[in-house]
């Protein structure tokens, strides 16, 4: 585990040992109600053995001997044991359930704001595929952790209750149940090390590894169909399901070998009665035998916890590496300043860059780089890199507003899309954001307007319409840069020009300045400076030239 990684984890356990605090009573109510359970289930079986067995020995000794047996009160303590039990199994799930329920939606949204104020770099690698088998699949790992809380409770109870009832045949009898309660526990423990561990890992990486691949796979369903090869997508599939399907085996083959050490146990546990309680009564030794049994079977919920340790440690390092590196920034004051030490150039609003050069050059990756979106890679010099007053990558990225060449749009309303670059917009400065970037006429008319649903990434806009509305989002942020990349692109001319307009004028009444890169010469007019990236060198540097440009706006 890497030294970030590990930071990670240990944020993520802070956020847990929190919630641990906070369900404290509830987990607490589990912990004493599985107690309850498994004290009552050794107490049950033991004193329905003796009961059984006395009763079938006083009918066999004669009428006189059966009239003057004494029904009633073990009759009751069954009864009573019975309703406690089932009370007491109703009570730790009620309980149990709703701790981890309420922890994990307590916990969900810190993950989701540790990994939204992480480092950018994190997010531009991490498949989506991947963030949600993390946010669901490992998230449910840790469910699984508080429900099991309450298993050692119920283990020692169970224990405890079925050794006070072995006391009454002989302390060499409890003694014989607990040391092979007690080396069933251990022999488990270490094949759950050695075994369970191991394949719970495997099984949560080959699962988010399924789940990444199927998100891939659909999101490019319609290229797949189009060029024929939905044969090749299915054993792509078909490959990691057969990954966690061998994983899933090896965890259910660890759950079998747990198995069979318990009842290596319990077969221990029964010689060891019959060697030391062979002079008691046969009601005795009955009892004996079934608090043998039970004491060993209490510790199957911990046991279950045993088979499950490793797919949520592996949950929390997941988890955890998603935390990574992602502390609180410190609040600083944003300068609008920024320069390009390798162009010797520096900018200040409202003068306008446009950033040009062959496709595949670099255009993209520096202003990424200027935006603190994208980290040097190992080794490359500072020739090309950007400088934004010095500022910390959160305050730096607070001087822009983006709109890339791809935006992303969530799966909501026109609204909510918008919402992202500011929140407390209202629906005049969305309508003001919509009519510059050209897009609310076309909003107008959808039926229900700003609340009207864009489908997954905005599928039911055209292309050009998802580009405009990632270009109205990045109008709403108040940011004194506006960075725009390949804006017009997939326009028509007639739409361009209106877009380009709107944009000048935009640009006139905000005072912003403006970043542009751009194939297009009619973007490339509003700019008065011309960085021209020529490509990237064999370090990965972005290799650039300055002039000035000439004015067309």
């Amino acid at each position: 585990m890497s030294v970030l990684n590990a930071s990670g984890v240990a944020r993520l356990k802070t956020l847990i040992r929190a919630q641990e605090r906070r369900q404290g009573m509830r987990l607490l109510a589990a912990s004493v109600c599985a107690a309850l359970v498994y004290a009552a289930a050794v107490l049950l079986l033991g004193v329905s053995g003796w009961f059984i067995t006395a009763s079938a020995l006083a009918g066999l000794a004669g009428p006189l001997v059966a009239h003057s047996f004494n029904f009633m009160v073990p009759s009751a303590l069954i009864r009573f044991l019975a309703i406690a039990r089932t009370g007491g199994r109703y009570g730790e799930r009620i309980t149990g359930h709703d701790a981890a329920l309420k922890a994990l939606a307590a916990l969900r949204p810190q993950l989701f704001e540790g990994v939204a104020r992480g480092p950018v770099t994190r997010a531009l690698t991490l498949a989506g595929g991947e963030a949600s088998s993390r946010m669901v699949q490992d998230v449910d790992a840790i469910q699984n952790r508080f429900v099991r809380l309450s298993a050692p409770w119920g283990a020692a109870a169970g224990m405890v209750a079925g050794i006070g009832l072995a006391l009454l045949t002989g302390w060499t009898t409890a003694l014989a149940i607990a040391a092979a309660s007690a080396l069933g526990m251990l022999a488990a423990a270490l094949v759950a090390q050695g075994l369970a561990v191991p394949a719970g890992r495997a099984v949560q990486a080959a699962s988010g590894d399924l789940k990444t691949e199927f998100a891939a796979l659909a999101a490019a369903a319609p290229e797949l169909q189009a060029y024929g090869i939905k044969p090749w997508a299915v054993d792509r599939l078909t490959e990691r399901g057969a990954v966690l399907e061998r994983a899933t085996q090896s965890l259910a083959s660890a759950g079998g070998w747990i198995m069979l050490t318990q009842s290596g146990a319990i077969a221990l546990a029964i010689v060891g009665v019959m060697a030391t309680a062979a002079t008691a009564s046969p009601p005795l030794i009955a009892l004996a035998i079934l608090a043998a049994v039970t004491t060993v079977e209490s510790a199957g919920a911990l046991l279950t916890a045993f088979r499950h340790n490793g797919a949520v440690k592996a949950a929390i390092e997941r988890l955890g590496d998603l935390l990574e590196a992602s502390p609180q920034a410190a609040a600083q004051t944003v300068a609008p300043i920024i320069g390009l030490p390798a162009a010797d150039l520096s900018l200040t609003p409202p003068q306008r860059l446009a950033v040009t050069g062959p496709s595949g050059a670099g255009k993209t990756t520096l202003i990424e780089r200027l935006m603190h979106l994208r980290s040097p890679l190992p080794g490359e010099t500072t020739m090309g890199e950007v400088d934004v007053a010095g500022l910390s990558p959160d305050a730096a990225r607070a001087l822009f507003a983006y709109a890339p060449q791809q935006a992303v749009l969530l799966a909501g309303t026109v609204r909510e899309n918008l919402k992202l670059a500011l929140p407390t917009a209202d629906d005049a400065a969305l309508w003001a954001a919509l009519e510059d970037a050209d897009l609310a006429d076309r909003i107008r008319t959808a039926p229900s307007g700003l609340n009207a649903s864009l489908g997954e990434n905005g599928a039911r806009l055209s292309g050009g319409e998802r580009r405009r509305l990632g270009l109205a989002r990045a109008y709403l942020r108040p940011a004194p840069w506006l960075v725009l990349d390949e804006p017009t692109e997939g326009l028509d001319a007639a739409t361009e020009a209106r877009v380009l307009q709107r944009l000048a004028a935009r640009l006139e009444r905000t005072g912003q300045g403006l970043i542009l890169v751009s194939h297009r010469p009619a973007p490339l007019a509003l700019c008065d400076q011309r960085l021209t990236v020529t490509g990237l060198s064999a370090s990965g540097v972005v290799l650039m030239s300055l002039h000035k440009a000439r004015s067309a706006a």
